[in-house]
């Protein structure tokens, strides 16, 4: 019966894609090309390694919200579950490649978007645990079914600056976030009451605010 084994070549942010997503490729190895493969259902969690990796000071300071103080890092630095992603490979006997979609988003309301967005160089620690189906011929040329091993994994760094492309050609010099109704119908109604053509404007008045200035009765 067929052993396949993995490894992670690379990533791509998608070029064309109408929504953000990360192309992870993957190699594909049979160690017994003697089972000619029909097809695999491909499945993959992906987790970030945090604990593998260095922060600077203004790294830990962004990271507080998802691990607390650097302080108990020592018991909150956990790996964080990044992605599921599946995909169909077709027949072949000794070695192919397959093509991981993730879609990723820039809401900061996301964890993992909180922990890409923390980093300031370097690389992210992934873990891809594999699992799935595999559809093979047998020495007979009968169709048989074989799991994938649950122990089939491989660890991969990710440039962070993939990433940052990623985000940057989806959302350009930009960032969002959710506001509650309520704090929203306030904001738009001080962006009324002075007039502001852009957000920016009365965010940068809020800004200016808290910075200081005295804001009056009318305001």
């Amino acid at each position: 019966m067929p052993d396949v084994d993995f490894k992670v070549l690379g990533v791509d942010a998608a070029a064309r894609g109408l929504a953000p997503l990360l192309h992870f490729k993957i190699e594909i190895v049979n160690q017994t090309p003697g089972d000619k493969i029909q097809s695999v259902m491909l499945h993959a969690q992906i987790q970030i390694q945090s604990p593998q990796r260095a922060y600077t000071p203004s790294e830990k300071e962004k990271l507080r919200e998802l691990f607390g103080r650097p302080e108990d890092w020592g018991q909150t630095l956990r790996n964080r579950l990044l992605a599921h992603a599946n995909c169909v490979v077709p027949a072949f006997a000794d070695r192919t490649e397959a093509v991981l979609a993730v879609p990723c988003t820039f809401d900061l309301n996301v964890a993992a978007t909180k922990y890409f967005y923390a980093l300031e160089d370097g690389e992210v620690p992934l873990l891809f645990l594999f699992s799935g189906t595999v559809f093979y011929s047998d020495p007979d040329g009968r169709l048989q079914i074989q799991q994938i091993s649950w122990e089939k994994e491989a660890a991969w760094r990710m440039p962070i600056g993939v990433w940052r492309e990623m985000t940057d050609r989806h959302y350009p010099n930009t960032a969002f976030m959710w506001l509650d109704r309520d704090v929203f119908d306030r904001l738009y109604e001080f962006k009324r009451h002075h007039g502001f053509a852009t957000w920016e404007q009365a965010m940068e008045r809020l800004l200016g605010h808290s910075d200081g200035e005295k804001m009056t009765k009318s305001e």
